[in-house]
């Protein structure tokens, strides 16, 4: 099974290469599930229904999320709504959404989606280790393919996480930090684990925003708007081939896509 996971969609620059080519990147790749992370897809902060909508209309079957779900208000009504559209597990009880999605893929095997957030240098959230083994408990047993977004600053932690769920989950991939980093590998229980997949927008910029204002903001330390980028447009994805029956890796590529 072949799954490709998404980096962070940063504004519309992110949409734009996701609307214009991933659905022949999916049917020549012949991916079997979508997932991408669109906390970012609105301007680069949050996400918004009618951007959902589109995402999932471009060929992502499940959008997940972080530290910026919330910053768009109008997603709150409509998370409950959208179980496809998902939010760290981690956030207090009662707070709109759930944190796992079990779905079925192209080729009907079932899966689940596990989202969760880092509290080092972030907000304290409940215990992303121990929510982990909550969510995972409470899967079908059927659900062997399970793929879990660490959105989280701290490389440490999201490696930290990867061992923690070695073996029990067919991927850990960290994302929030947007940028790329060289670790892909399959551990030795078979969790394939990246510490960061990167992002899906402008690559001309600081983690996705205009670099002037904010090299600006690191000489003077004054509040500044950070806007989003433009240039050299690029989809930065994991590829996951996993085996169906035990939920096991057996390989996770890097693979970068440019708006043509």
């Amino acid at each position: 099974m072949k799954i490709l996971f998404i980096g962070d969609i940063i504004g519309s620059p992110g949409r734009k290469i996701v609307h214009d080519r991933l659905a022949d990147i999916l049917v020549q790749r012949k991916v079997d599930l979508c997932i991408a992370n669109g906390e970012n897809a609105a301007s680069g902060f949050g996400i918004t229904p009618r951007l959902a909508e589109e995402i999932f209309a471009a060929g992502v079957e499940v959008i997940t999320g972080g530290n910026h779900i919330w910053d768009r208000k109008e997603i709150i009504d409509f998370l409950p709504h959208e179980p496809r559209l998902i939010r760290p597990a981690n956030f207090p009880q009662g707070s709109a959404g759930k944190g796992t999605y079990v779905g079925f893929a192209k080729n009907g095997i079932e899966y689940a989606v596990l989202n969760l957030q880092g509290r080092t240098f972030m907000a304290p959230l409940e215990d992303p280790f121990r929510t982990a083994n909550r969510e995972l408990e409470s899967l079908p047993p059927n659900a062997k393919v399970i793929i879990v977004d660490m959105h989280a600053e701290a490389t440490s932690e999201k490696i930290a996480m990867g061992w923690h769920l070695d073996g029990r989950v067919s991927a850990v991939l960290g994302t929030h930090t947007h940028v790329t980093t060289a670790d892909n590998r399959v551990l030795p229980g078979g969790t394939a684990y990246i510490t960061d997949v990167g992002m899906t927008g402008p690559h001309d910029g600081v983690i996705g925003m205009e670099k002037k204002p904010i090299v600006q903001k690191f000489l003077d330390a004054m509040p500044t708007k950070f806007v989003v980028a433009e240039n050299d447009v690029q989809m930065n994805t994991v590829e996951i081939i996993v085996d169906e029956i035990t939920g096991r890796a057996s390989s996770i590529e890097r693979v970068n896509f440019k708006l043509d």
